[in-house]
């Protein structure tokens, strides 16, 4: 999924909604010492663990923040390449939250930024969210393109999940 999204050498990359890390880690391999990670996660549990695996790796490009990015991206305007919202959208939209949210992401990325959403399919079962929250491509399109930003391209990303990628425009 990172490399669907461009991310090199240098790039900054926003992780808008962290959890423990799963993309921030390996992304800051990706972007080397030039590049700069931002992790941000509501849930201070998270971002303790995800500290903790920072410490314990001894990286030194990946910067934690505990907020809520529904009030505030502690990130300055214009300055990220790239950010993913993985797992998280199904939420933000249940939560009536997404418009805050999108517009703080349009604000922090670059002009010719990207942003990458992962959510889960539109499938019966385990895992994920359930079936009343969790959207289409199209639907995740359609909400997505209301704050500047335009469908680039739509990843398959394994059994249970999809990616829909955005440039902001």
């Amino acid at each position: 999924m990172l490399k669907e999204l461009g991310i090199r050498i240098g790039s900054s990359f926003l992780d808008a909604g962290c959890g423990e890390g799963s993309f921030s880690l390996p992304a800051s391999k990706m972007v080397g010492n030039k590049g700069r990670v931002y992790a941000i996660d509501i849930s201070e549990e998270a971002v303790n663990l995800l500290k903790e695996e920072i410490e314990k790796r001894n990286i030194q490009n990946i910067e934690v923040f505990l907020a809520d990015i529904g009030k505030n991206i502690p990130v300055e305007n214009e300055t990220i390449d790239v950010c993913l919202m993985a797992n998280v959208l199904h939420g933000f939209v249940a939560n009536k939250e997404v418009e805050s949210i999108l517009k703080g992401i349009f604000r922090v990325l670059k002009p010719d930024g990207m942003l990458g959403v992962v959510d889960f399919k539109k499938i019966e079962g385990p895992p994920g969210p359930p079936m009343s929250i969790r959207m289409t491509p199209e639907e995740v399109e359609e909400i997505i393109s209301r704050y500047g930003f335009k469908k680039r391209k739509e990843v398959e990303v394994g059994k249970y999940h999809y990616a829909v990628i955005f440039n902001k425009h």
